[in-house]
């Protein structure tokens, strides 16, 4: 099982403005989301952890060696990154060349990167887009191609920024059984985002970050029990949570279910 460690880490891009202050972390085999406003620090953290920022100050150790020993090209075959904005990555005019590019750039055979590919493509529900310029399809295909292209790489961590974005109901559910497909499959899941009720229903760690810091570092239930101080972060509580406060419900329910079920087992 795979482990990220961060140890005292710290980053700005200005001297004298810290953007990340003596963060201390352990990302394990629990699937994690990372939430904060805008400015908190998250997607510059996902930069360090994807060794495409240096920090100023500690250390990040993949499986107990340090990331600062291992080049952008060989962390590429350990930690995948979907982008937040799928036209930030995509630059291919075929579906499958898109997919293969990222398995091939990392030294997979093609047969392996066709397979790879087709099977990820098929994940996410765009088999029958195979051939297709991914221009021609919309943002939220776009985002789905994004993510085939990382899951074919097959790494030990995938990060998804923004996972949800252009995407409906049932593009969210999909999303969501890929994101426990692969914590089943042994990998480390972390995500970067700011649907609350996406964050209840699929992770199972939620970190707070605001101005910097960690705020918070619990179970996704337990952070949905602090309101008062995800206000200070400027976050809110997911939907039906927020209903059932207003309800009087001191439990802290994370999903519609979760609700009907309590109201069911307890003939209300």
């Amino acid at each position: 099982m795979s482990k990220i460690e961060i140890k005292n880490l710290s980053f700005s891009y200005i001297e004298n403005e810290p953007i990340l202050e003596n963060i201390n972390l352990v990302i394990d085999e629990r699937s994690t989301a990372i939430v904060g406003q805008n400015g908190a620090g998250k997607t510059t953290f996902v930069k360090l952890l994807k060794g495409l920022l240096k920090p100023d100050e500690g250390d990040i150790l993949l499986n107990d060696v340090s990331i600062k020993s291992m080049t952008v090209a060989k962390l590429a075959k350990r930690i995948g990154l979907v982008f937040q904005n799928p036209n930030d990555q995509i630059f291919k005019n075929k579906v499958i060349d898109e997919v293969m590019f990222g398995p091939l750039n990392i030294g997979m055979t093609k047969e392996d990167a066709i397979r790879n590919s087709k099977k990820a493509l098929e994940m996410v529900g765009l088999s029958s887009k195979i051939d297709n310029n991914p221009y021609d399809l919309g943002l939220s295909e776009r985002k789905l191609i994004t993510i085939a292209s990382v899951l074919a790489m097959n790494t030990d961590v995938v990060i998804f920024d923004e996972p949800t974005i252009a995407q409906d109901f049932s593009g969210k559910e999909l999303i969501k059984s890929i994101i426990r497909q692969l914590k089943d499959e042994g990998k480390i899941v972390l995500t970067i985002i700011h649907d609350m009720d996406f964050v209840a229903e699929t992770f199972e760690r939620t970190v707070v970050f605001a101005k910097g810091n960690v705020l918070l570092d619990c179970d996704t239930r337990d952070v949905f029990s602090k309101g008062e101080i995800l206000k200070k972060a400027y976050l809110e509580e997911p939907n039906v949570t927020k209903l059932c406060r207003a309800l009087g419900y001191d439990e802290t329910f994370l999903t519609v279910n979760e609700f009907v079920e309590f109201r069911k087992n307890n003939h209300l």
